[in-house]
């Protein structure tokens, strides 16, 4: 049974410890703007939501790269990054509806979330629990993704353009 980090954002503390072992564990470098788990804030509102690849069932990224450099893997469910495939061109970063997916520049790479390769790192630090690892269940996980969705547009409004 395939496995997905989980987020209850009300658990999140805004510690962003998710984004420094992140950055730590995938780059060697203790810089959460290298991470693949990102921490969206609304301090005024105390609402903080770490924003990482959902592994969407019908991944809009997929379908914008010119180049087919992301797909899914059949035996995990994940959807993945040929990194040697990919071009830069930045179109996956526009298409994820969840901002899943970041362009580094001083890197020239698109970060996506790959879960650990199953031991994802960002869940064993978050110590207050806000990330889980747990079995998928297809209803809980569109459920999931459209509180994330409906939070993080809520907290979008707020700061404006």
């Amino acid at each position: 049974m395939n496995r997905r980090i989980v987020l209850d954002h009300t658990l999140c503390t805004n510690c962003r410890l998710c984004s420094v072992v992140c950055s730590v564990k995938k780059e060697r470098v203790s810089d959460p703007s290298q991470a693949r788990v990102q921490v969206v804030a609304d301090e005024m509102a105390g609402v903080f939501l770490p924003v990482f690849c959902r592994h969407c069932e019908d991944p809009p990224c997929a379908e914008v790269c010119p180049v087919e450099a992301i797909s899914r893997d059949e035996a995990s469910g994940l959807v993945v990054l040929n990194e040697k495939e990919c071009i830069g061109c930045e179109e996956c970063v526009s298409a994820c509806p969840y901002g899943g997916a970041t362009w580094h520049a001083q890197n020239e790479k698109v970060l996506r979330c790959d879960q650990c390769d199953g031991d994802p790192e960002c869940v064993k630090f978050c110590f207050s629990q806000a990330l889980t690892f747990q079995a998928c269940v297809p209803e809980y996980e569109k459920q999931a993704r459209a509180a994330s969705a409906e939070m993080l547009t809520k907290m979008l409004e707020t700061v404006g353009p």
